[in-house]
């Protein structure tokens, strides 16, 4: 059994700390204290599938501002967030490929039967637990919509 996604979070903060990446060590630590909040709230220790669901929203909300800092030419904090994106992207799953994404998204609408756009909750419902984290969900959404059109 390989080591979980939280101990190789803390081995690579503490290389970090020893190696005097401040940068690299503080998205470290913000993806700690993401992690240790859940599991404070919820009072659970959290498990893969858990951090990885954490780390995805991590994603998501700086490619956010990645694109809001880049369209107010604030390319400082576009260059922070692309790194941090760099950072938390390396404890992802590997990204799943064009072809594999295409396929799901068709056995999907096979197994669901969905016919049109207003049956997209029920093919993402039916989607999400397979590819969290391996796909970049806004554009995997926008591809089954025009699949469901």
């Amino acid at each position: 059994m390989s080591d979980s996604i939280k101990q190789k979070i803390q081995e690579d903060m503490k290389a970090a700390m020893r190696a005097k990446e401040k940068q690299r060590l503080g998205t470290i630590r913000l993806m700690q204290a993401a992690i240790k909040q859940k599991e404070v709230d919820e009072r659970i220790s959290l498990d893969d599938t858990q951090v990885i669901t954490i780390l995805d929203k991590m994603l998501k909300q700086r490619r956010d501002s990645l694109a809001q800092y880049e369209k107010a030419d604030r390319q400082d904090l576009a260059e922070q967030e692309a790194f941090e994106i760099k950072v938390i992207q390396a404890y992802m799953p590997q990204q799943l490929t064009e072809t594999e994404i295409n396929s799901l998204i068709e056995a999907a609408i096979n197994e669901t039967g969905a016919t049109s756009i207003k049956e997209l909750g029920k093919v993402i419902g039916y989607l999400k637990p397979k590819v969290q984290g391996k796909v970049d969900m806004k554009a995997f959404t926008t591809s089954i919509k025009q699949r469901l059109s």
